[in-house]
């Protein structure tokens, strides 16, 4: 919807965005935000003294300026060295802070080259020098102090394997939950919120399944608790008082989650972890107050990628793209108005479903890989995220 296409003999020059004071996602979609509470400041805010700060100022939006539940955000990771070696060409380009243009090259009928440039506008655009830190503050940063309030935030990973989604996500030394986590604890010893406390409960999704990474892998059943919100029965929750807490729980956890070589990967993550941080005031502890949920998904896949993968692979291949068609049918349904939206397509779709309606707020971000050999495949994510804009 949002995808402009060029043919073009060579490469664009740079150009600067008109629209960048106006979020792309309103102009997108202005019929899509008259359902929500145009009072509600709290998902982006502004700089409370409480939350840390990278060392370079940052332009982080206030909310006021987007009012939206679902920001979606594109990250370009940098070539690497096998890339590199192969002399592979870099064909995604940042324009502006919004706009990524990806240049694939295309054969004519009479086989001659060109070039045939896709662009699309997102939220934020992040190019290869960007860290982190500079993500953080800009995604799942904002969602704290939405958290704080009662709300549920969420900020999930997508991409092909190897584009850059768990060294975003989950990286031990500034993945975005470690960063959260430092903000979290830093909030927690405020006195005005001397009243909570904080949990937290680690599992995957595997092969249609929910698997208990902090608990022996033990099985667990995705459920509606009757108020129209999902609870992950049998789910066990550790109590944690510091960053040190998480990331010691976290790395338990992440050692048993499923991994398997790929012919794109060595390690490559074959199932969707869910990593939740839920807050819960002390004198009622069975009731979640605000909860934090951070998603590294599985990376989408062609049975090229695969290579001479054994059947166990290739059945590990075809679930995760089973789950993640039944995601984007659910945001096509959203997208349209549909009176129903198929969230019980998977058990993914199920455990997200928090993520599109309520009380929530989801960020979103797009990893892609600029080689050209990836070309098919970083169009794919381009246009898969580009459904999100609408919603």
């Amino acid at each position: 919807m949002g995808e402009k296409r060029l043919r073009l003999t060579e490469r664009p020059t740079t150009r600067l965005l008109d629209t960048y004071g106006v979020p792309y996602s309103q102009k997108r979609k202005q019929q899509h935000v008259s359902d929500l509470d145009t009072n509600d400041t709290s998902y982006l805010g502004t700089e409370p003294s409480v939350i840390s700060k990278p060392k370079a100022p940052l332009n982080i939006i206030p909310m006021n300026e987007l009012q939206q539940r679902i920001r979606v955000c594109v990250r370009k990771r940098p070539l690497n060295k096998r890339e590199t070696a192969s002399n592979e060409t870099d064909i995604a380009s940042i324009v502006g802070s919004r706009t990524v243009e990806l240049h694939a090259e295309k054969n004519r009928i009479d086989l001659s080259r060109f070039v045939e440039t896709h662009s699309f506008t997102f939220d934020e655009a992040f190019d290869s020098h960007v860290t982190n830190q500079e993500i953080y503050a800009r995604t799942a940063q904002p969602l704290i102090e939405y958290i704080f309030a009662g709300g549920n935030g969420t900020c999930f990973a997508f991409g092909q394997t190897g584009s850059g989604k768990t060294y975003t996500m989950l990286d031990s030394n500034d993945g975005l939950y470690v960063l959260a986590a430092q903000d979290i604890f830093r909030m927690l010893n405020q006195p005005n919120h001397s009243h909570l406390s904080a949990s937290v409960g680690f599992y995957e999704i595997y092969q249609g399944q929910l698997y208990d990474l902090l608990n022996n892998r033990n099985k667990l059943a995705a459920r509606d608790d009757g108020n129209n919100n999902v609870v992950i029965a049998g789910l066990k929750e550790y109590p944690i008082k510091n960053k040190e807490d998480l990331m010691g729980v976290f790395e338990y956890g992440n050692q048993g989650r499923t991994t398997g070589r790929t012919g794109v990967n060595n390690k490559s993550s074959r199932s969707h972890a869910v990593l939740q941080i839920i807050l819960r005031a002390q004198h009622r502890s069975a009731e979640a107050y605000g909860k934090l949920t951070f998603i590294d998904l599985a990376g989408s896949e062609r049975g090229v990628d695969r290579g001479d993968a054994n059947p166990k692979t290739r059945l590990e291949g075809a679930e995760i793209n089973k789950s993640l068609l039944a995601l984007k049918e659910c945001i096509r349904a959203l997208d349209q108005d549909k009176k129903h939206t198929p969230f019980r397509g998977s058990k993914l779709t199920q455990v997200l479903r928090d993520c599109f309606i309520g009380n929530a707020r989801t960020c979103m971000i797009a990893t892609i890989s600029p080689n050209s050999s990836n070309a098919e495949h970083t169009l794919n994510t381009l246009r898969y995220a580009d459904r999100y804009v609408c919603i």
